[in-house]
């Protein structure tokens, strides 16, 4: 089976993850994986990009530059420590960085739109590698909403045998995918449910020193302010019916500071955004479970830099009594490497001229070959 590289940066902005993976008609098997910090000059820069009110062409030109760099410096390295030529991979799957995504349009009152910053040019340029890329505008053009693109490699990986299985990315937003038994005439479904590490990031730099609330200690210290709860959870995203999907441009420290008194303390906060992100997580599966009638218990997976925060796991176990928490660990894959292996998948899914999105889960009108080949 050919080797494929995928390369994934979230909207944590947390760092690059470049997962080695074998792919072809069987299962994808994920050989070797690399993870670079994400510098703080590069992730503030990205971070302005992402809640900029006009376009600074310069400024924009300068961070793809950078992050374009750091990219290939994960490719390589990867490369290097498996001792695997540039010439042997067949392609590099590149996400590339969101910076926005607005699939409707009417919020601001414009055509729909997505940007990934990315040069994939540049990228096969410093690596030697074939590229994939630009993976989210054919289904756009399609009439979905580009988002999220993994649930096919989620079905591809964890296709369930006599459960209902929900795979769940906790990135800086969550997304789901709900994969029915084997045998069963129902659809995969996948959306996102709303904000997970973003806030919980962004507040908790505000606050405390460090990125990120290590294990969720500092959210496990707080009380959950009900009223703050109910006043997030009146946004009209979490009553919205899917496909949906959300991003930073809309869900921002603006959004959470916009509903606050003032009154509530800091780690309070924290711990209201935790169950925020539990809570809505919850009604996502539910409503999910609801419009396939089904019944019983189900299989939670989840993954991203949130499957290692024990005090969000143990609120999605209380939201959600009919789930039981499988590790994907069990079935031979690391939660961190996940979303960059389907970065890979869907490169492999485009050399093959084969569909990589599914329209139950974008709303596209039908099947669509995702990204464009950038020769090495």
């Amino acid at each position: 089976m050919p080797l494929f590289i995928g390369l994934m940066s979230g909207t944590s902005l947390d760092g690059i993850d470049a997962a080695l993976v074998r792919c072809g008609e069987g299962r994808p098997a994920l050989l070797a994986a690399k993870g670079i910090d994400m510098p703080e000059t590069l992730r503030r820069q990205l971070l302005a990009l992402c809640q900029a009110r006009g376009i600074d062409f310069p400024a924009l030109a300068a961070a793809e530059t950078a992050f374009c760099r750091l990219q290939a410096e994960a490719v390589t390295g990867l490369l290097d420590d498996q001792g695997v030529a540039p010439d042997e991979i067949v392609a590099v799957g590149s996400h590339g960085q969101t910076i926005a995504h607005a699939p409707h349009g009417y919020e601001t009152g414009g055509a729909p739109y997505t940007l990934q910053l990315d040069n994939p040019s540049l990228l096969a340029e410093l690596t030697g590698c074939r590229v994939v890329a630009d993976f989210r505008r054919r289904d756009l053009a399609a009439g979905g909403h580009a988002a999220p693109l993994a649930p096919a490699f989620h079905a591809a990986l964890f296709g369930a045998e006599a459960e209902w299985r929900v795979v769940l990315n906790l990135g800086g937003f969550a997304n789901i995918t709900l994969l029915p038994p084997s045998g069963l005439e129902s659809p995969v479904i996948g959306f996102d449910t709303g904000p997970a590490n973003a806030l919980l990031d962004d507040w908790y730099a505000h606050h405390q020193p460090g990125r990120f609330d290590p294990g969720g200690e500092w959210a496990a210290s707080g009380e959950v302010d009900q009223a703050l709860l109910e006043r997030l959870l009146d946004d009209d995203f979490f009553r919205r019916l899917p496909p949906k999907s959300t991003g930073r441009e809309h869900f921002h420290r603006d959004w959470l500071e916009a509903r606050l008194t003032g009154q509530e303390s800091p780690q309070d906060v924290q711990a209201t955004l935790a169950e925020l992100t539990a809570a809505s997580v919850a009604l996502g599966i539910e409503q999910a479970l609801r419009h396939h009638s089904a019944s019983g218990d189900i299989s939670l997976i989840p993954c991203g830099g949130g499957a290692h925060n024990d005090d969000l796991l143990g609120r999605l176990e209380r939201c959600l009594p009919r789930a039981s928490l499988t590790r994907c660990e069990r079935f031979g894959w690391s939660p961190d490497w996940l979303e960059a292996s389907a970065f890979a998948w869907l490169a492999w899914r485009r050399m093959e001229n084969l569909p990589g999105n599914l329209p139950t889960v974008t709303g596209a009108a039908g099947p669509r070959v995702l990204g464009g080949v950038y020769s090495a």
